[in-house]
């Protein structure tokens, strides 16, 4: 759940210990992350329900490898649509995240529209994105793909602030 107000949490050493060991692994116990913090599980227990409740930890996941379940065809996509009134960028952004194919979707600026981040088994399913998201909607003016052939870095992990 995010918050309401976008403010930021003032955050200590312990906040930002915890928060670099669940960026690293999340399937940590509470036992186990309290330990590693240093600090008692009930304070780190109270420290991360804080944390959620504050938006700061927005879930907690398991990181796939897409080669190994049979979707290693990466792909980035930048997107130019033909109208940009909010309606317009809402209705596209919406048919986007709402497609299984579709790991990220930003809305950037300037240039095009959007940039999306992929995951296809193969070109055939690939193709099936491109009929679904780019060809069927006449409001997408341009759309240009690139194609990863290697990953050389991946992570999920967010800088953290220092502590205050």
């Amino acid at each position: 759940m995010k918050p309401m107000n976008e403010e930021k949490i003032l955050m200590d050493a312990t906040d930002i210990r915890i928060l670099g060991l669940l960026q690293q692994d999340a399937s940590l116990s509470n036992q186990d992350l309290a330990a590693a913090a240093h600090t008692s599980p009930a304070t780190c227990l109270r420290r991360v329900k804080r944390l959620v409740e504050a938006g700061v930890i927005e879930r907690r996941v398991a990181i796939l490898s897409p080669e190994r379940l049979g979707a290693g065809l990466t792909v980035i996509t930048e997107v130019t649509l033909d109208r940009q009134g909010a309606e317009h960028l809402s209705a596209f952004e919406q048919r986007s995240v709402a497609d299984s194919a579709v790991q990220q979707c930003h809305r950037v600026s300037p240039g095009p529209d959007f940039v999306l981040i992929l995951q296809a088994a193969d070109m055939a399913e690939w193709n099936g994105v491109v009929d679904r998201l780019f060809t069927q909607d006449a409001n997408v003016r341009n759309v240009k793909s690139f194609f990863s052939v290697r990953r050389a870095k991946f992570t999920t992990e967010v800088p953290l602030p220092p502590p205050r």
